[in-house]
């Protein structure tokens, strides 16, 4: 057999691997479709494939698309080119930079995220994971570092979880930026924010996170996504974006999967 032959034939075999591995992986897809069927993770209605909506929850997120205030993520009413900010932002400019949110609060996205949150539902975050890409595209071109806003530990001991710890890891794996989860911390037990004014919201945040000090060489002079669940008043993310400032981040955007109170325009 002349080097030739051998050459075609050990392509041949690999390609004949290849093909086997495919069709195992295909006959191992169709038995655990059978185990667990997929199916809308909202409404739990069945569908072909895993990790999506159905095109009635679909229709009942409420995306949010551009135009867009630059600086607080919320739709605007019309384009008038180039960087848009809001009045909101104008009269009153949050701490951090940028913000973006895949949806407004309320339909499928409310009733996702109280799922994750509250009822232990984790099998949305893939779904969570793409539309975080997508939605901050922009903003994670421009990013070093992404980092969840913390909880703090007695809410932590009783949830078992971070909604935005999780989020953030999906973020980090599907861009290959570094997350760094213990390089913000809270510093106090904060009460809920659930009925409070926005003044009540901002004193209730005042001085919550800090960088530890051994973790200060994460954030000095690197531009940080910060990512959360959902943006209400901004008292949240406003608080964390000072502490990341104070500790040297040169830039600090938001990536939120919802914007509470704001839709399409």
């Amino acid at each position: 057999m002349n080097d030739d032959t051998g050459e075609r034939a050990g392509e041949a075999w690999v390609g004949l691997g290849q093909r086997a591995g495919l069709l195992v992986r295909a006959g191992a897809r169709a038995v655990a479709d059978l185990v667990v069927p997929p199916v809308c993770l909202a409404c739990r209605a069945p569908l072909c494939e895993h990790h999506a909506l159905c095109a009635t929850c679909w229709v009942e997120t409420d995306f949010i698309r551009a135009p867009l205030c630059d600086r607080l993520g919320i739709p605007l009413p019309f384009d008038t080119g180039g960087v848009m900010v809001s009045a909101g932002a104008s009269a009153d400019a949050p701490d951090y930079d940028r913000a973006r949110g895949v949806a407004a609060f309320n339909g499928t996205m409310q009733k996702l995220v109280h799922g994750f949150k509250y009822s232990d539902r984790h099998d949305a975050r893939r779904l969570f994971g793409r539309w975080l890409v997508a939605a901050g595209e922009t903003l994670i071109a421009e990013s070093d570092v992404v980092i969840p806003i913390p909880l703090n530990r007695w809410r932590l001991l009783y949830r078992r979880f971070n909604q935005s710890a999780i989020l953030a890891m999906e973020v980090s794996r599907r861009t290959g930026i570094d997350v760094a989860p213990l390089a913000l911390v809270r510093t106090k037990q904060t009460p809920s924010q659930v009925g409070l004014s926005i003044e009540e919201r901002r004193l209730n945040m005042a001085g919550a996170f800090m960088v530890p000090p051994g973790r200060q060489a994460e954030i000095a002079g690197r531009r940080v996504l910060l990512i959360d669940d959902v943006i209400t008043t901004g008292a949240t993310v406003n608080a964390a974006a000072r502490a990341l400032k104070s500790a040297g981040a040169a830039q600090v955007d938001v990536l939120a999967l919802a914007i509470a109170g704001h839709g399409g325009p």
